[in-house]
């Protein structure tokens, strides 16, 4: 009861016994006091929303700052910020060297402390270069010289793309008898009667579809070495190599699609549309496999027209498993259909992360502890099998994931809505039993983090070839990303295994295709 209700009361007993000009005075009193609780609920209720607008506008726009300016936050993905490194170190090393030619007889700056130098890689060939003393007597005394040991010290080379030429001879060798001919045959190449012999196919591929240049970048490559490689015949031998690679790629969605447990995710990616002059937004979807399932891993893009939940519904027609995903609605009836949804806590704590970078809120810190604590766990469950995982999350996760709960459901309860905390906690609370489901298994994940990881190179790479020409020229790079994603989660230099593959996959029989699938083991069948 507040302070102005109970004057009313007051007065109100008061007045019973007065005249009635004087009750006619309480009364006015009365009317006042329910004018005035009246306008104090009403701005009392104006202020929880300005609050509530303020913080919304606070975290947005530190997130835009963060998104502007920030070198080491969260919204930066890591090869972001190792080129904000590689910046740095760059200016910090030329000043050093300006600073040098600008006095060299001053002393030279003590030196900045680095991580010790990473040794050569001992797989690569050492060209010796010896340098002898150009004399073999002393030069104080004039007695000879008598070697005590050598002084080695290395340095790392590289030639650029090298150039060059096989020439295929096939002698013709004739028979008198009969007079037949006979001549070896040519090997069966991905382009019959090409130029381009497969080692050029694959330093092409994986320049355009794994370094992520356009064509004409390396046109002008090869130019510099009197090599003319118009874009027209770099784009007809990449059209040839993706049909070539395509069914490796199907092969591995069919793999991938016999696991129990995938990671999906999407990004946005530009086609042109000649029609209209300008770009529209089409969508690489991507899968992955369980990276805490036995096997070789496995990541699958598929390039589809838009963002419909329909693609992702097409592409796992049939498929029943745990599907570890975001919140986005598009997968929603995969759920309804017989997956069942994982929900990735990565996602809930970046909502936490983002109010305490806007305005280091207290009740977001304590959330990012309590999540820090789930993955120290998970951290520590690494090298278990499943069933000791499992043990392991049902004897520690549980208890914090139960705490967790409590608390952010008693916090809710004290928070207006539609405030960014509130928010924050509504995305956590409304998705609670996906979130918490890993923890009754040893081997489902506990975030979406690998598929995610996967994906960022590309969406960092658009940035370069800009749109996609067709929606063929998509469903063709998706296939060749399929291959290299999956070489790289695999140990496999992508474009050692690309030219291997393309030397022999033109005569390879297709009941063996999985033999030349970019696993570490690729006994799948």
């Amino acid at each position: 009861m507040d302070s102005s209700t109970e004057q009313a009361l007051a007065l109100t007993e008061a007045a019973g016994g007065l005249p009635d000009w004087a009750r006619n005075s309480v009364q006015a009193l009365l009317d006042q006091l329910q004018q005035q609780a009246a306008e104090t609920a009403r701005l009392s209720a104006a202020l929880k929303h300005a609050e509530a607008k303020n913080q919304a506008l606070t975290l947005e726009l530190a997130h835009l700052r963060r998104l502007r300016f920030g070198a080491k936050s969260e919204a930066l993905s890591a090869e972001q910020r190792d080129l904000f490194q590689e910046t740095l170190e760059t200016d910090i090393a030329a000043c050093e060297a300006e600073a040098e030619q600008a006095v060299p007889e001053a002393k030279p700056c003590a030196k900045r402390e680095r991580a010790g130098r990473q040794p050569i890689p001992s797989h690569l060939p050492r060209i010796e270069h010896r340098f002898e003393p150009e004399s073999c007597t002393c030069g104080h005394c004039g007695q000879d010289l008598v070697k005590i040991g050598e002084d080695i010290s290395e340095q790392l080379d590289v030639e650029p793309a090298r150039f060059f030429v096989h020439r295929n001879i096939r002698p013709q060798y004739a028979c008198r008898a009969c007079e037949t001919i006979t001549a070896a045959p040519i090997p069966a190449a991905i382009i019959d009667g090409g130029l381009a012999a497969p080692g050029l196919l694959a330093w092409v591929a994986i320049g355009k579809y794994a370094d992520h240049l356009p064509l004409y970048r390396i046109e002008q490559m090869a130019a510099r070495q009197q090599v003319v490689l118009s874009r027209s015949t770099l784009a007809e031998w990449m059209g040839r190599v993706g049909v070539a690679l395509t069914p490796l790629a199907d092969r591995l969605a069919e793999l991938l699609k016999q696991s129990p447990v995938l990671h999906a995710d999407e990004t946005p990616v530009a086609q042109l549309d000649p029609g209209a002059g300008k770009t529209k937004r089409a969508t690489l979807w991507a899968y992955h496999s369980n990276r805490l399932a036995a096997g070789p891993p496995i990541v699958v893009f598929d390039y589809q027209a838009s963002r419909s939940g329909r693609h992702a519904s097409d592409f796992l027609s049939g498929w029943q498993g745990h599907l570890m995903v975001d919140d986005y609605a598009g997968y929603k009836a995969l759920f309804r259909s017989g997956a069942t949804e994982l929900a990735c806590l990565a996602h809930a704590r970046r909502k936490f992360f983002d109010l305490v970078v806007a305005n280091q809120s207290p009740i977001a810190q304590e959330a990012l502890a309590r999540i820090g604590r789930l993955y120290a766990i998970e951290q520590a469950g690494r090298g278990l099998d499943a069933e000791a995982r499992r043990a392991l999350r049902q004897r520690e996760a549980k208890p914090v994931l139960d705490a967790l709960f409590t608390w952010l459901y008693a916090t809710r309860q004290s928070l207006a809505d539609g405030g960014a905390t509130a928010k924050a906690i509504d995305y956590s609370l409304k998705r609670w039993e996906a979130l918490i489901r890993y923890a009754d298994s040893g081997d489902l994940p506990i975030d979406n983090n690998p598929v995610e990881n996967a994906i960022r190179p590309i969406a960092i790479g658009k940035k370069n070839w800009l749109f996609a020409g067709s929606e063929r020229a998509g469903k063709r790079a998706a296939a060749i990303q399929t291959l290299i994603g999956t070489a790289r989660l695999n140990g496999l230099d992508p474009a050692t295994w690309l030219r291997d593959t393309l030397e022999k996959l033109p005569a390879w029989p297709n009941n063996r295709i999985d033999e030349l699938l970019p696993l570490r083991n690729t006994a799948n069948s």
